[in-house]
């Protein structure tokens, strides 16, 4: 039987209250294993109904991680003494598709909501029409001057539906190609996310704006791209950007049918493409027709902020983040199971940010102020550390470093720690040495097409230029000690293929946290040592934010 929420939350009150101190692990860590268990048991418990926000769910879950953070001894670390900050979201759903079609020369093609497109809104209202409007293709959709890139040319795309193949240019080429390693090879730079498409659509004032699916350059199936169709979050009273009317999924088979009524094949336009001297045309006479009804609300939602005050350089902040959301009730599963809990994703994430602060306030206090983060709407887009971003308690500026846990490995401890992104920072450095004490090196992610770097919380503040280092656990096999790498890809492809994202990431008694305390015990290394130094990480020069960050640098003298 279930246990009621008080009798939850006073079993988190105990697990926090008795241990001020380190407790070390059979191996001598200070990360306390079965704390971190209890924690994600709690959490991803039915009783907090698959923590979505703006729901009862998300009421349990704030007052559960205030109570623990209370417990910890940490401070309110929100504006004015608070220990939240208010997330102003727009939830929209697409409820009747009166018409959806591409037509040329008379001849219309009607699409499926989720089978032949995923389309929703970040501009939601009420009805969104869209008549006749010309369809674009516009390659890559990349404009990129320090590459001497620019997929756009003089094409005006006010009012008109961009369509964008998925990645970057260089994505699957071989190595003999033109393009070559100009971009990120297999690993996807920020020119080819979804984020960035939609955004330079938006930009250059496009009405619609449409990524081509491909599995393995999108870095997942069509499954999960169209696993909420017609359904969009975004940041209430967004100042940093501005979104198209209409945006999502084109899926590769239809997307050939939209060429080809415009004359031409999707492989052919896919390799002219990868060219320095493509640049964006109409597709003929193509033209997208939209009549939708929506539904839309305002869900008002939290971030949780707890810190450690800086006693020498407060105004300095080093920030420990993960997410608290995850994806609420669901359709019933083959078992009958309708809450979505969010064990790995991301309470265990928090469960190691919880064992940092218990050791750093077991500790002297830092130098430097210690923020520690729970943030909302990260399945729905970044959102609560979006928010932030736009708005920041702690400013960018002087804020040293983020830290994000969000999925960690549950296979046992590895020779290794996988770095997610590559030539952002000085961090990378810091990472290395702080493996190296460890007994461990840093392995490259060995799916870096998947573009991890871009799909969790510390990039909304690394766009903005602050250094960041993400451990996620699905970026790539470890090198485990039992089974080698061989092990770790199983892991990696088991939670992807069977917990990701639905029922079963679910607690697990038997999960061997000794490779997630690793992790954990590496940004506690780190977070330690620049908590407790004047130093400064800075961007480099591969970077695409290295100019941001520079911008700001007389804040850091």
């Amino acid at each position: 039987m279930i246990k009621t929420l008080s009798a939850w939350m006073s079993a988190g009150m105990v697990l926090a209250a008795c241990q001020t101190a380190p407790v070390a692990g059979d191996d001598g860590s200070p990360i306390n294993m079965a704390t971190m268990s209890e924690t994600v048991r709690i959490m991803a418990s039915d009783e907090f109904m698959g923590r979505a926000p703006g729901t009862e769910g998300e009421t349990k879950t704030v007052d559960y991680l205030i109570t623990r953070y209370t417990e910890l001894g940490l401070e309110p670390g929100g504006r004015n003494g608070a220990w939240t900050d208010v997330v102003t979201m727009k939830h929209s759903v697409i409820t009747d598709v009166r018409t959806l079609n591409v037509n040329a020369d008379g001849r219309a093609i009607e699409m499926a909501q989720g089978r032949d497109i995923e389309i929703s809104s970040a501009n939601a209202r009420g009805v969104i029409r869209v008549e006749d409007a010309p369809v674009v293709f516009v390659g890559f959709g990349v404009s990129a001057p320090e590459r001497d890139w620019d997929d756009f040319g003089d094409i005006d795309l006010k009012g008109k539906v961009a369509l964008f193949l998925v990645n970057d240019p260089d994505f699957g080429v071989a190595e003999d190609h033109a393009v070559s390693g100009l971009f990120g090879g297999r690993r996807m730079t920020y020119y080819g996310r979804w984020a960035y498409k939609f955004e330079e659509a938006a930009r250059r004032g496009a009405v619609a704006a449409f990524v081509i699916h491909e599995t393995k350059a999108a870095g997942y199936g069509w499954n999960v791209a169209a696993s909420s169709p017609g359904e969009n979050y975004a940041v209430a009273g967004n100042k940093s950007k501005a979104s198209v009317d209409l945006q999502g999924w084109l899926h590769e088979d239809m997307a050939r049918q939209w060429v080809a009524q415009a004359g031409y094949e999707l492989d052919d336009l896919r390799t002219a493409a990868r060219t320095r001297d493509f640049t964006a045309f109409t597709l003929g006479d193509l033209r997208f027709n939209a009549d939708l009804a929506l539904s839309v609300e305002t869900v008002e939602s939290q971030n949780v902020l707890g810190k450690i005050s800086g006693t020498t350089r407060p105004d300095e902040t080093i920030m420990l983040s993960g997410h608290w959301d995850a994806y609420g009730i669901g359709e019933p599963d083959a078992q009958g199971r309708v809450v979505m809990p969010g064990a790995n994703d991301d309470a265990l994430g928090l469960a190691g940010i919880m064992e940092i602060a218990r050791n750093l306030k077991a500790g002297p206090a830092p130098e430097r102020t210690v923020v520690f983060a729970a943030w909302t709407g990260e399945e729905s887009g970044l959102l609560g550390s979006e928010a932030y971003a736009q708005d920041p308690v702690y400013p960018l500026e002087t804020t040293v470093a983020n830290f994000t846990l969000d999925i960690l490995q549950t296979a046992g401890p590895a020779n290794d720690v996988i770095q997610v992104g590559e030539g952002q920072s000085d961090l990378e450095e810091l990472m290395a040495a702080a493996a190296a004490a460890q007994g461990r090196t840093v392995s490259p992610e060995g799916l870096p097409e998947n573009g991890l770097f871009y799909r969790a919380d510390h990039f909304s503040l690394a766009r903005r230029g602050v250094p960041v280092l993400l451990i996620m656990g699905i970026a790539g096999g470890s090198d485990l000690k039992d089974g080698g790498r061989e092990a770790g890809d199983a892991w990696v492809k088991g939670f992807i293929d069977n917990r990701y994202h639905n029922q079963n990431d679910a607690w697990d008694a038997d999960w061997d946290l000794r490779g997630a305390a690793q992790d954990v015990e590496l940004f506690l290394d780190m977070t330690r040592d620049l908590a407790n130094s004047t130093e400064w990480p800075e961007l480099k020069p591969t970077s695409e934010f290295k100019g941001l960050r520079e911008a700001s640098a007389a804040a850091r003298k």
